[in-house]
């Protein structure tokens, strides 16, 4: 019994089964036991063990199986003035460091940067997205970070370098020049940017930034608002087409609704116009308000340039005529030199089509009279 006590008093077998998943630093529970001389040490694969003496950092062992002894342990054995040897029990704390990656760990931004953007001028910016981390040197990474933390996981330093990672992603932003329409295509740039710009700061802490990634850069909602409306208004493109093509479509949809009668066509030709003189004003109006104002009475603006009438091409006997506008056309077709089999062709039109198919010319047959009865 006493001799059973006596050995419970003193430690042979060191050793560390981490079954965390966050867990950064494990300090071995001695219980106030003395650490045996020629004890076992084993350091598994991603670990590292740091002995600590009355404080002061002592020696690391990396992975491995170790007897512990005075010509492996320096430092130790300089500390406790084991000049010319010693077996008895010592006392030692010893932690065990995860050396391991640990990946997955995120970081954004809590408030919106503010940098000078060349295309739109000031502008705000939120960015966010993840990064790993590994103890790249652990003597560094208790003496700056864990202390004397028996428990040291990783939630206790992600959120100082989260902090370290969003000021150096404001810098890089707000410095990098990139106009916020081109970031998303260069944020492996930016990331690499911010990665190497933390690196100093980490190697003071002992860790390292492996990975670290920006995953979104977004604008404000009010000003991705205004930015969808700039891009509506460049999906329009040229007016005077824009026009023309709503016009087509409003004469096509009535003649439809109202059937191929002169009633059906007058009124699509109604709506189409109606529709261009409407787009027409309001571009006007947007003009008139980006003109800097001029002293005196303001002179109304013109009224808007007619919309430009489409130029009809006729294959007749394997020859094009033309081109012949929609007043020439309706003058043909009175004589008896334009019907419905005619084909014809206008610039983007997908191939030669018989008038009679092509909803801006059907309208035509059905408002102008047949062509007059042979004499006779």
């Amino acid at each position: 019994m006493v001799f059973n006590f006596l050995k419970g008093q003193f430690i042979d077998v060191i050793e560390w089964l981490d079954d965390s998943r966050d867990t950064l630093v494990w300090r071995f529970e001695r219980y106030g036991n003395n650490i045996m001389m020629g004890a076992k040490l084993t350091v598994r694969e991603g670990q590292a063990a740091v002995f600590i003496h009355e404080g002061q950092l002592a020696d690391i062992f990396g992975p491995g199986l170790y007897e512990l002894q005075t010509n492996n342990m320096p430092l130790m054995t300089a500390l406790q003035h084991w000049s010319h040897g010693f077996n008895s029990p010592f006392k030692s704390e010893v932690y065990f460091v995860n050396t391991r990656r640990f990946s997955g760990l995120k970081w954004g931004t809590q408030n919106p940067i503010m940098l000078r953007d060349p295309e739109f001028g000031a502008l705000r910016l939120r960015a966010f997205g993840s990064y790993a981390i590994r103890v790249s040197d652990p003597g560094t990474f208790m003496k700056e970070i864990v202390g004397t933390d028996g428990d040291f996981t990783q939630d206790k330093v992600s959120g100082q370098i989260r902090n370290i990672i969003v000021q150096k992603v404001s810098r890089v932003l707000a410095g990098s020049g990139v106009p916020a329409l081109d970031m998303a295509a260069n944020t492996k740039e930016l990331s690499d940017i911010v990665r190497q710009g933390i690196d100093p700061t980490m190697d003071e802490y002992g860790l390292d930034v492996v990975e670290l990634y920006i995953e979104n850069i977004s604008l404000p909602p009010e000003v991705e608002k205004v930015l969808d409306q700039r891009t509506s208004m460049g999906i329009v493109g040229d007016l005077n087409k824009f026009t023309q093509f709503s016009a087509a479509q409003a004469m096509q949809n009535a003649a439809s609704a109202s059937g191929d009668n002169a009633m059906g066509a007058g009124l699509g030709m109604g709506m189409g116009m109606g529709m261009a003189q409407s787009m027409a004003q309001a571009m006007g109006g947007m003009n008139q308000q980006q003109q800097p104002a001029q002293t005196g009475a303001a002179a109304p603006p013109p009224p808007p340039p007619p919309p430009a009438e489409t130029a009809w091409h006729l294959a007749e006997n394997g020859q094009t005529k033309g081109p012949f506008g929609a007043a020439q056309l309706a003058q043909m077709i009175s004589q008896g030199g334009f019907t419905r089999e005619t084909l014809v062709w206008t610039a983007g039109q997908d191939g030669w089509q018989k008038a009679g198919d092509v909803p801006e010319l059907a309208q035509l047959f059905s408002v102008s009279p047949p062509p007059p009865p042979p004499a006779g």
